[in-house]
Order: C-alpha cells, then structure tokens, then sequence
C-alpha cells in the first residue's frame, strides 16, 4: 500500500498540474522560464475547483483497476471538471490514442493545453470527442442514473460514479439515488457512487457541503447505501483505505448473489462522501480573499493574469509548486513513479469498450416480424384491438427472443398495465430488489422491465443502457414525457456530435412510445393533455428525429419493428391504447410507413377539389368521419384523403434524410389543404412554412389548448378537431371555390352548427358522448 500511495501523490500532482496548464497556458508549458503575460491565453476559459478532488479519485480507481484486474467505467457528473478527466487521458494515453497530436511529450502538452476551452478545439466540458465518456454533465443531475443504466447486464462492469455536491441539490440525482433497489447483484454490475463535496457551487456554499456527517450518514444509509466518510487530516491514506474497501464490499456482495447465499433485500451496496476543499492544492488567498476552500476557485482563479502582475506572479508560484520537472520529461514523458499506476491498455478507463459503440459493444436485438401480431384488416374502419395492446404483445416477443442474450429493457414510470403493455409480463417482470408481499404481482429481482415513477431516472438508465450497447424503450403517458425534454435535448447534442468521430460506433436508437395522450385524457382532464414533448423533438437534427403517428395497431406493429431496428437515432411513437379501428392491412401500413405518408385510396376520389390530411390515430378518425358526412351531404365534392405516419418526412429540403417524394403529387398544387394534427398546429405551420409561396391555402387544426374533464368527442370539439368543424370548413371552403353553391354550404354549416350545440347539451346532460358518436362506423360504399 506504501508503494502504491506514493505512485497515486505523484500521479495526482502531475493530473493537477496539467489540469491547471489547459486553462491558463498558451507557451511555457513546462514553466523552462517565469511565466509572462504572452504565456497566458487571452481569454480564460474553464473550472478549476472540482478538478483536483476528481484527480484524486481517477488515480485511486486506477490503483484499484491495475491490483485486481477490474473493468471499471467512469462516469463524471460535474462535466465542467473535464480538464481533469482530459490531463488523466493523457497521463494513461488514451488521449493521444485518438488525436495523434497529443504525444506524451511537450509538444502533446502544449497541443493539449492551448486547444482546451479553444474555438474548434477541445470544449470546456466533457463531451463526446473524449475517449470513455457518455455523459457530457453540462447540464447537472444524471450522472447516477446513467451509471446505473451502464451496469444493468454487464455483471462484471463497476462504473464509479462523481456526483459533485452541486449536482447532489438537482430533482433527478434526489431520485437516482434510489436505484440501487433495483440492481440484482447476480446479473448486474455495480455503482460505486462518489459524493464529492468540496462545499461551494459557482457563488456561495451546497446544502450537502454544509451538513453534518452525522446528516450525511443517516441519509445515505436511509437511501440504502453503506456510507464511507472521507475528510480531514491524511486524505491521501483514507482516500486509498476506502476505495479499497469498497471494493472488495462489491466483490462480497455479487460473489453471494452469485451463489445464491445473498439474503439483504436490498443489498446494502457501499457510497463514498468524499471532502477535499474546494480549488484543493491552489492559490490560497488572492487580493485579500480567501480562494481555496471557497466558492472563488470555482472558475478561473486570478482572471486578470494576463495583464495583471500579481496575478501573474501567484499563477507561476502556484504551478511550481507541484514541480512537474520531477514527475516529466520533455522528451520521454513520465517518470516510473507514474506510468506504474497506469492500467494494462485493456482495462483503461478511457477505452473502456462499453462506451464506444460499435460491434464490441452492441448485441443485436432479435426482432420477430410484425405481421406475427397483426389483425385483419381488409375491411377499412373494422373495430379492432388497441395499437398499444398489439405493441405489449411485440414487445412481449421480444423479451423472449433475447431472453439469452438479455439486452433489452422496458422502462415505465408506473404505467405499464395503464398502457396496455402488461402482455410483457407473461416473460418478464417488474425489477425489484425490497421485501415483497404476498399479494405483489409481477415483482422479480431479474425483472426487465424498470418501472419507477422517475421520468428522470428512467431516462437517465436508457441513456446508459443504450450508449453501452444494448435497447430499449420508454413508455410514458404523452403529458408527462415533458419533464424530460431538457434531458433528451441533451442527448440529441451527445449523438449528433459523435458521429463526427469515426472511432465512434454505432449504436441502438432511444425508443419512445407516447400514449394516453391528450385526446383521451377526458377523465382526468386539463393537467393531462399536452403533446408539448413532440413540438421539442422536431426542433432537432432532422437525421436523428422520427417522429411517428400510426393510426391503427397494424401500421403501430410496423413503426416499432422499424424503431427497434434504427441505429444512432432518437424515435418518438405516438399511439393510442383505447380501441379503434383497423385502418390498413399490413402490407399497406408497410408502404406507408416507408414512404412516411400515403392517399388512402378507400376514402379518396380522383382529381380532388380538396385535400384533408391527418397525422394521429384519433385525428385520422374525425378527418375520416368528416369525409363521411362530406358524401353524404355534398357528393359532388370531390376530396383526397392522405395520412401521414412520420412527421419528419414533411423536411423535403432535407435530403440526405428523407426519402424523395413529390409534394404536389399528394397535396396538389393549387387545391385548399386541410390538416388535422395530434399535437399544436403551430408545431405544424412551422414545417409547412416553406412549403408554398403563398401557404394561405393550407389550415391546420389541432389542439389549442382547450380540455377540461369531458367526454373523448368533446375533445374534438373543444380543439376545433371534429368531424363537425373540418366538414363545416369544407362546405365553406368549396361554396368559395364555386363546388357547391352558397346557399347550399350556408344551410350545412347551419346544419352543423346546431349539431355542435346538441352535442354540448347533450353531454352537460347525461356525460356522455351520443351513441352515434361513440360507435361510427365508416360507412361509405367501398
């Protein structure tokens, strides 16, 4: 242990000193003169204060790694340390691995350092041009949860986990926490979660920094962890003691699962509340203030140095002090006392395989066919079974097709029998590691489906699951996906800018199927309805975004397949669980979901005077049902129908993602468009935007905010999305366009009017919708 302290104190100062260098060193880099101003950048960019608690536990976990031969995977929340995180990739030689440039010499130095925080350089924050990362932690609070979502099926993966104490404050680490209980030691990795507490965000001290340890201990072990303090005198001595201990607390624990001798539910994993002061090893005071242990060594300390002499003068003593001509050559790079903490090239921890993607990492998933689970559907407007039921029993499918190869997870916050997806559990069941009542169902240790009313935390878990190679998807009520939208904004930056990196891999999509959504939320009402989650994901790269609506169960079959399959993508399923009809067969929903829209010849007549499109299953119903009252009342008008089934294939400027089509060959070129959509019409306005030089005979409905506790067509109504209001804007639109005459139209939107104020009193009365209304059929001679 001697030894291997003494390698770790010069390992650390030789981290901090690089760490220190990128901020602020643009010459001089191994301080051969007295700094001057021309050695320093001219703009200061970086954090200093996390930094050299963070090298300390990369060089601690590295001595663990090269004494037991361990794969370890780190995850670092507070991203803005990654001046840290990039000084141990190049101590280790990952870094110079992948950018050349980076040689383990002065000039690797003075590359590394004069491109951090640099346009078209090296960015301030972790990110995914760092070998072994898949979280950026620019924005605080997943770093837990990813680290869980890593180790779920990789058994013999420990990912350690830095938790900065500012990111301790945020809602979904307060969460993440708890997901210990749901990780079996027998078939999962472990985390060890590192609590680094330093005391001070970016302007005035944390709630944790702040807390006793008496607090700390009580909480953690109310959280289920045994908490290991590290602070005070000797940090270096207790520092190593710990890590070690807790190693060997993880090996205990899985080698008793693993033999089935396990009996604590749940298992008592080991934390570790780590205490170093903030800006540890820096300035101590400057200009009269206190610097190290203080919020002020968060960012740049001593900003002025490069006009200011003083400052100057305490960034030169403050470098020296570590005395890095000890620890480094200028020509062979470091000292034995070093290089002896870095692990064999296999078991680095910025090559760690699960965070490269690729074949090495991704098991492909074994997908049965769609068409195994459809229904018939040759009649148009068939009631049939539920889109979601029919996903439940894919997805039911595919838990056992990969039972072996146990890459594949459902994540559900609390809803997966409200969603109809409980066809799943006739394989699998929920993941549950506390003590279990006899009338508990669907509970199971080695459960696969991770059901925790967290929308952070699921999330958090698909992100790590998913950047380690395996799949998954997320089901979640369509109102409450919002809450993760800043997190999903996150990973659409991550993937997109790591396929700029070729030694990057590929890997599988993030999978979302939205349901319950707004448009049956009658019962529960206001506070359930918002499709908000789909206006957000448009906004991102086109070639990372499908958005898709499928009408019925069968075209849903066909989209969940395909979803499953994508790679490097993020896709948005918005279904509906209550029963509908069958629209198409599924060789039709086939050839719609590879064009991404299709005229529905059933319900279409040649050289149309009017186009009506839908996007959304109960949106298509209305558009359909107002077809029906258009023949009816006016047969002369002659109307094409077109459903579109992915959002996205509407970008036709964008290319290279879309497939070709012709947008006049759908929707005409001179005939009035009207659109019912799922979500804000604004959402839609703005895709169509460019589409027309003159766009004014496009209308779009959709929902306007309009809901309260009501009936399913009252949400029609309320929306301006029934069938009543598209055929009333019809017969106006056509009077205009001389179809039909004026008085002809008049006398139907009289006619439809008063069918809009029956309704109102009709449900005010009995609350329900008229029978004629709950059980339309489409009745059109096909």
């Amino acid at each position: 242990m001697e030894h291997g302290l003494e390698s770790i104190k010069k390992y650390v100062r030789a981290a901090n000193y690089l760490t220190a260098v990128q901020i602020y060193l643009q010459d001089n880099f191994l301080l051969g003169r007295k700094l001057s101003f021309d050695d320093i950048k001219p703009r200061l960019l970086g954090h200093w204060g996390t930094c050299p608690g963070i090298n300390l536990v990369y060089a601690n976990l590295n001595y663990l790694i090269k004494k037991y031969n361990a794969r370890m995977l780190f995850i670092l929340g507070p991203g803005h340390g990654f001046p840290a995180l990039q000084a141990n990739l190049f101590i280790e030689g990952t870094l110079g691995k992948y950018y050349p440039d980076v040689t383990q010499n002065a000039n690797g130095i003075g590359y590394m350092a004069k491109n951090f925080s640099w346009p078209y350089g090296f960015p301030s924050h972790s990110n995914p041009g760092s070998p072994g990362v898949i979280l950026e932690g620019g924005e605080l609070g997943y770093a837990l949860s990813t680290a869980y979502g890593a180790v779920l099926d990789n058994p013999d993966l420990i990912a350690a986990c830095v938790i900065g104490d500012g990111e301790a404050e945020t809602g979904p680490t307060a969460t993440a926490w708890h997901l210990n209980k749901f990780i079996d030691p027998a078939t999962n990795g472990a985390v060890l979660p590192i609590l680094h507490l330093n005391g001070y965000k970016i302007s005035g001290p944390t709630i944790f920094g702040r807390m006793s340890n008496r607090e700390l201990k009580a909480l953690f072990i109310g959280y289920g962890y045994e908490p290991h303090i590290v602070d005070g005198k000797n940090l270096y001595e207790k520092t190593l003691q710990v890590m070690e201990d807790c190693y060997r607390s993880i090996r205990e624990i899985q080698d008793r699962a693993r033999k089935g001798a396990s009996s604590e539910l749940p298992p008592r994993f080991p934390m570790i509340i780590l205490k170093t002061p903030k800006g540890w090893t820096g300035i101590k005071k400057l200009n009269g203030k206190k610097i190290e242990g203080n919020y002020l060594s968060h960012q740049v300390i001593a900003s002025g140095a490069k006009t200011n002499k003083d400052e100057l003068k305490a960034i030169d003593k403050w470098f020296r002090s570590y005395n890095f001509n000890e620890l480094f050559n200028a020509d062979s790079g470091f000292i034995d006392g070093v290089r002896e903490l870095i692990p064999a090239p296999e078991l680095l921890m910025g090559r760690n395989k699960h965070t490269f993607g690729g074949e090495e990492a991704m098991k492909p998933l074994i997908l049965p066919t769609a068409s195994e689970f459809s229904e018939d559907a040759s009649v148009p407007g068939t009631m049939g079974s539920s889109s979601m039921r029919r996903a439940g029993l894919y997805l039911n499918k595919v838990f056992q097709l990969n039972k072996e190869n146990k890459n594949f997870r459902l994540m559900s916050p609390d809803e997966t029998y409200s969603n109809k997806l409980d066809a799943v559990f006739e394989t699998t069941a929920r993941a549950f590691m506390l003590p279990k009542e006899k009338w508990d169902k669907d509970l199971e240790p080695s459960g696969r489906v991770m059901e925790m009313l967290s929308e952070h935390s699921l999330q958090g878990m698909m992100q790590g699951y998913v950047l380690t190679g395996r799949h998954a998807i997320f089901a979640s009520y369509e109102a409450f996906i919002q809450i993760i939208s800043s997190m999903v904004d996150q990973y659409s930056k991550f993937i997109k800018i790591a396929r700029e990196f070729p030694w990057r891999g590929d890997v599988p999509s993030l999978n979302y199927i939205l349901t319950s959504s707004g448009w049956r939320q009658e019962h529960n009402g206001f506070s359930h309805q918002n499709p908000g989650f789909i206006s957000n994901i448009l906004h991102k790269h086109g070639c990372l975004v499908h958005v898709y609506f499928p009408p019925d169960g069968n075209s849903t079959l066909a989209v969940l397949k395909k979803c499953l399959s994508l790679r490097n993508a993020i896709n948005v399923i918005v279904a509906g669980k209550t029963q509908e009809p069958r629209w198409l067969t599924p060789e039709l929903a086939e050839k719609e979901m590879g064009n991404g829209l299709m005229t529905w010849d059933f319900a279409s007549d040649p050289d149309p005077d009017i186009v009506i499109s839908a996007v959304g299953d109960y949106l298509s119903k209305e558009a359909l049902a107002a077809i029906d009252i258009i023949k009816q009342e006016a047969s002369e008008i002659k109307v094409r129908f077109v459903n579109i089934m992915e959002l996205s294939v509407l970008e036709i400027g964008n290319s290279e993602c879309v497939v070709p089509w012709s947008f006049d060959s759908y929707f005409t070129h001179d005939k009035p468009v009207i659109f019912n959509f799922h979500g804000y019409p604004g959402t839609l306005k703005q895709i169509l935007f460019d589409k027309e030089n003159d766009n004014r005979r496009f209308s779009v409905h959709g929902y306007i905010e309009n809901g309260s506790t009501t009936t399913p067509f009252d949400m029609q109504v309320r929306n301006e999305t029934s069938r009543y209001h598209l055929a009333k804007e019809v017969f106006a639109k056509m009077a205009k366009a001389g179809v039909v005459s004026q008085d002809k139209s008049d006398q139907l939107i009289k006619k439809y009017d008063k069918k809009l104020e029956e309704h109102r009193e009709f449900i005010k009365k009995y609350g329900v919708d008229p029978e004629e209304i709950e059980n339309w059929q489409w009745t059109r001679n096909i």
